[in-house]
Formats: C-alpha cells, sequence, structure tokens
C-alpha cells in the first residue's frame, strides 16, 4: 500500500510489536523513539505488544513510558506505564506443567501468565500439554515457543487494551514482524509489515514498509502523520 491508501482515514491509535519490530536486538533506535514522540505530540495514542515478559521489557526499553498501555505476555497482561497498573488477562498454567517442562529439561521462562521457552523444545511442549491434557496453546514468534491459554493472543489482548481506552480496532493501525503479530494486524483497520518480517506476515500485510524494524516503523509514522495533516 503507497501512502495514498491512508489518506482517507484517520488512525488515532499505533499498536506496535517490540522485537524486530520497534527494536533490533532488543534496542529501540533514536530515530524511532522520536517518531513515537512526533506521533504522540499530535495526540495519538500508543501501545506496545510484545510477548515479552514485563520487567525483562522495562529494563530493555527506558522510554517505555512513552506508550499509553503496554499488551505484555503475548496478549495475557495490560500493564499502564502512567500509573503502574497491572492487568491479568488470564489465569498462568498450572505449576505442575512448568515442573513437569523442567523435567523434560526445557527450561523454561515464566511469566505471570506465559510460559515460554525456544525450539527444538516444542515437542516437548506439545506432548506435555497432551499428557497432562490441558488447555493451552503453542503461539510461535521466529524461534521462540510461547505458552498460554488458548484464545489468548496479541487480538485478544489489543481487544482489552482498545477497550479500556475507549477506542475501537477500526481506529488503529498495527505494524509487527512475525507469526504472533498476524491475528493482531488481521484485527486492526490497517495492518503494517515492516521490511523484516517473514514473508507470511508481508502476505497478510495492508502495506509492507520499505525499511526495516524502527527504521520502517517511523517511516510508517511519519506517512500516517502526512495523510493526517493534508486533510
Amino acid at each position: 500500500m503507497s501512502d495514498a491508501g491512508v489518506e482517507h482515514r484517520r488512525f488515532v491509535a499505533l499498536a506496535t510489536d517490540y522485537d524486530g519490530t520497534l527494536a533490533e536486538d532488543g534496542v529501540v533506535s533514536q530515530a524511532a523513539v522520536a517518531a513515537l514522540r512526533r506521533f504522540k505530540a499530535r495526540k495519538g495514542v500508543l501501545i506496545l505488544a510484545t510477548g515479552r515478559v514485563l520487567s525483562e521489557l522495562k529494563t530493555l526499553f527506558p522510554e517505555i513510558g512513552l506508550f499509553d498501555l503496554v499488551v505484555a505476555e503475548n496478549g495475557a497482561l495490560l500493564y499502564w506505564p502512567g500509573s503502574g497498573e497491572i492487568r491479568a488477562l488470564s489465569e498462568p498454567p498450572p505449576p505442575a506443567f512448568v515442573e513437569r517442562l523442567k523435567d523434560m529439561g526445557v527450561g523454561p521462562s515464566v511469566g505471570q501468565c506465559i510460559v515460554a521457552t525456544w525450539t527444538p523444545h516444542e515437542a516437548a511442549v506439545l506432548a506435555a500439554i497432551k499428557d497432562m491434557q490441558l488447555d493451552l496453546t503453542v503461539v510461535f514468534n521466529k524461534g521462540a515457543v510461547m505458552i498460554l491459554p488458548n484464545g489468548v493472543n496479541k487480538a485478544s489482548g489489543l481487544k482489552a487494551a482498545l477497550a479500556a481506552l475507549g477506542l475501537t480496532p477500526s481506529q488503529t493501525v498495527a505494524v509487527g514482524d512475525a507469526e504472533n503479530d498476524l491475528a493482531m494486524l488481521k484485527l486492526c483497520g490497517l495492518g503494517v509489515a515492516v521490511a523484516n518480517a517473514l514473508d507470511s506476515v508481508k502476505k497478510e500485510a495492508d502495506w509492507v514498509t520499505p525499511a526495516s524494524r524502527g527504521e520502517g516503523v517511523a517511516q510508517m509514522l511519519d506517512s500516517l502523520m502526512m495523510a493526517d495533516a493534508q486533510r
């Protein structure tokens, strides 16, 4: 989609993935931060949607306070940087499941609601879910393997975030790079893939940015703001 494709719509909110989209190797460039500030200055609403657990995200991203709301743990947790409020949107997997994974040599990372590991441990994870008859689903994010209750994903988390902000998906542009971003991109009024996104994500996106990662996010934001200024 060209810049002209967004001229006739005004998007109030941005929902962006973190790793591989806004950030490169966990770091957000100053150019990307500056673009977020420009969007915010025009009364844009910023939502960060990530598979990361909140504690590591806060450590990695000092400018997290720019965001009005954070959808963490791949849709399982909401965090308001301004107030510090945290709201879980799902129950955590049972402790016995985490112990089973440890016994199988998986060594999972455990958040408030999410359990995560890396490929090639997905076979062990699926076997444990089946054996324990748990209502859990496995979500992939390139090499990451995330385990969450069925129905919990970035789209469900973003719906909850938008409802809390009094906004709708049609007012929102979403940008991402990996499999776990697809549901979020399809939910929103405009789904954008950065240039480094997986081919499967680019295929489903409404628009692919010319540049990769944070530079691509900045290009997209500047295009949206330019289109809005020309109304």
